[in-house]
């Protein structure tokens, strides 16, 4: 299989905030000869504001509506590899949407998003108590990432280039 066969996106990661989409993708883009779309990029570029923004004048509702949106029209439109924001799995239509997509879900445990987002980082998400609510939103989202992916790729003590190797196995992808 190749980068460009079908239609839609060559590779489409999910995965909880700070697990490295958007550092992993770019580097699969690279590898497939490929280009590289992050829904929540798409999102600030169109609104000309941060998401931690959107959420704190709009609400979450608001910016789910834009993140359902931003899916769809990247679904449609990319055929390299896109990167999801960490909740877009919430919604049941984008769910349905990236069944049949070569979906991969990059998954770490709390101690490794320790490490990787500081706990200092503005995520709108994680506010009061980081690592409770990180798990918390993990024992929510696990399922959903679990439920559309075609295979799960653990970051844990891996590095980006390892993560996109294991990427590139599980959905036997070619470099370009």
């Amino acid at each position: 299989m190749s980068a460009d066969s079908g239609t839609g996106p060559a590779v489409v990661l999910v995965g909880p905030m700070g697990v490295g989409k958007s550092t992993v993708g770019e580097l699969l883009a690279d590898q497939l000869g490929t280009g590289f779309r992050d829904t929540d990029a798409d999102i600030v570029a169109a609104e000309g504001r941060e998401i931690s923004d959107i959420f704190i004048q709009d609400g979450e509702e608001h910016f789910r509506d834009l993140e359902r949106a931003a899916v769809r029209a990247a679904l449609t439109e990319h055929r390299g590899v896109l990167a999801l924001g960490g909740g877009a799995v919430l919604d049941d239509s984008t769910r349905e949407l990236l069944g049949g997509h070569p979906v991969v879900f990059l998954s770490m445990d709390v101690e490794e998003a320790v490490k990787r987002t500081g706990l200092n980082v503005a995520r709108p998400l994680l506010a009061v108590n980081p690592r409770r609510q990180w798990r918390e939103l993990m024992d929510a989202r696990r399922p959903l990432y679990a439920e559309v992916a075609r295979a799960v790729v653990t970051t844990d003590g891996r590095d980006p280039e390892d993560v996109a190797r294991a990427v590139l196995d599980a959905l036997e992808l070619k470099q370009a």
